[in-house]
């Protein structure tokens, strides 16, 4: 690391920072497609993270202990195995030998002939430290799309080596901090904002691991909004884990007694997440992200019911549905009475986060607006949400929040201790700031979303809070058009005002008329 540098804090260093490393990330990828490459620099940042983590670990120790000369990279790995691989694991979830750390592994790179084959067999070897102990779920197969020896990276050994050292030191040049000086989210929150802006540049595929920060944090708040602790958080669609990172960032106030849960499908995304709890550091034992179909194959029934969930899944897609007749006697669906069906998985998700809320918890889901108002299997689960009063609210969010679609989404509030027999609309299509590529929600509209929920306010052409009584009038519909008047920005005209003057107009045209023909007249006599 350059020590001529100084750490990033504060936002315009945050930003210097984020240019710096997406320089670095464009950099080096060469003629490789960002999306394809990005676990590279992903799993690179990760393994410096850790590296650094395991190393201050350490230290602190042995300054503490009257040894402030300590230095754990210094050390040969013959004394490491014997003096501080013991009961490491158990505190960290993993073990790094000193030669195996990034700032060695780096200061010999543009030398190491077998660096490609290197870094994989200290990855492997981070891996299976943990294997036997109660990390081993958490670490293993962490760095598996980190492939040092595929062909993206060269057709050469030498060309593979090349692009992995401009890796190595691109991010060995940035000055993160001391993590004693507090510097540690600065790695977080690198890597939260390369994951965005890979989702922001990938198109379709970007908004199915990632929720962008600003809708992320209205979630977070509406869950929390009124709430001193929740017992722990869950996302049963995790992504690469923003959703449940934003409990952590904007709620330190608040207790999360028992620590961070997903479920993931997708591999890479699985990984990322796993990554992403470390780096903002969230110790092994304070997470449990698993990896599965959660329709299908649900992990964490174990640990339920959650007071807050969290989550953004994906839209309509097809799903099994009723072709597997067992599935209308899950627990998690039979008290709807109707599967959703198999198009639109939307509202299997939706009772499956039901199922593991818990009595005082809340939800805040984002959904597609057509399970609002959607007929057949999905109004019969809409009307069984209805009538046993789990809604809470839904807000109508603006277009172009999210990357891959430009529809304007909405957010379904869950609940099942509410008081009242009555439901909050919200309409938010137009809170929101016009940027380049997408829409974002300010700061300003988050608080005025959160602040009308909180108070459950009438506001004219922005909230009601409807009694059942009319949602069953109006046959089920939750499409918040249904129950909140859009204002009419139109120019409103005066008609009379407008009669007048076409009169007057038509008054003037005809003593012109008449004028001209006096004109043509006194012309033809001539």
């Amino acid at each position: 690391m350059s020590n001529n540098q100084r750490p990033y804090s504060g936002t315009s260093q945050r930003a210097e920072l984020h240019k710096r490393i997406w320089a670095i990330a464009d950099d080096v990828r060469g003629a490789v497609d960002g999306w394809d490459f990005k676990q590279y620099i992903l799993g690179i940042l990760f393994y410096r993270f850790i590296s650094e983590n395991m190393t201050e670990f350490f230290n602190r120790a042995e300054h503490e202990a009257g040894d402030p000369d300590f230095d754990y990279a210094q050390l040969s790995d013959e004394e490491a195995e014997v003096d501080f691989r013991p009961n490491t694991v158990e505190d960290k979830g993993f073990f790094i030998l000193p030669s195996q750390l990034f700032e060695n592994v780096v200061r010999q790179a543009r030398t190491n002939e077998n660096l490609n084959t290197d870094l994989a067999n200290i990855f492997k070897s981070i891996e299976g430290s943990a294997i036997g102990y109660p990390s081993e779920d958490d670490i293993k197969g962490l760095f598996d799309d980190i492939d040092t020896t595929s062909n993206r990276l060269g057709g050469t050994v030498a060309e593979k080596n090349k692009r992995l050292t401009d890796i190595l030191t691109g991010i060995a040049d940035i000055n993160f901090g001391a993590f004693e000086d507090g510097e540690i989210d600065a790695f977080g929150d690198a890597y939260e904002y390369l994951i965005s802006n890979y989702a922001r540049n990938a198109g379709k595929s970007g908004g199915e691991f990632f929720t962008p920060q600003t809708v992320s944090r209205l979630l977070a708040r509406l869950v929390m909004d009124g709430v001193d602790t929740v017992n722990k958080v869950y996302d049963p669609t995790c992504g690469s884990g923003s959703l449940l990172l934003q409990m952590k960032k904007h709620f330190q106030a608040h207790i999360i007694e028992e620590g961070f849960f997903g479920q993931e499908i997708n591999m890479t995304n699985f990984n990322l997440a796993r990554m992403n709890m470390f780096l903002h550091n969230i110790n092994y034992n304070n997470f449990s992200i698993k990896r599965g179909d959660t329709l299908l194959n649900p992990l964490h029934l174990e640990e339920k019911p959650f007071d807050a969930i969290v989550s953004n899944p994906p839209y309509s897609i097809k799903w099994v549905g009723d072709a597997d007749p067992t599935l209308i006697n899950d627990d998690r669906f039979a008290p709807a009475g109707k599967l959703a069906p198999k198009s639109y998985a939307d509202y299997a998700f939706i009772m499956h986060a039901l199922n593991h809320l818990s009595s005082k918890g809340r939800a805040a889901i984002v959904c597609f607006p057509g399970i609002f108002y959607r007929k057949g299997a999905e109004k019969t689960i809409r009307k069984y949400l209805v009538d046993n009063n789990f809604i809470d609210c839904v807000i109508q969010l603006p277009d172009n929040l999210f990357f891959g679609t430009s529809i304007a989404t909405c957010i379904l509030v869950m609940a099942k201790n509410k008081t009242e027999n009555k439901i909050l609309f919200i309409d938010a299509g137009q809170e929101f700031k016009k940027e380049t590529n997408n829409n974002i929600l300010e700061e300003k509209n988050i608080d005025k979303i959160v602040t009308t929920f909180s108070q459950k306010t009438d506001t004219q052409y922005f909230s009601r809070y409807v009694p059942l009584a009319e949602i069953e009038e109006n046959d089920y519909n939750l499409s918040v058009s249904t129950y909140v008047e859009k204002e009419d920005t139109r120019e409103k005209i005066d008609i009379k005002a407008l009669n007048r003057e076409i009169a007057e107009t038509v008054a003037r045209i005809d003593t012109l008329r008449a004028s001209i023909d006096q004109i043509v007249k006194e012309l033809e006599d001539e």
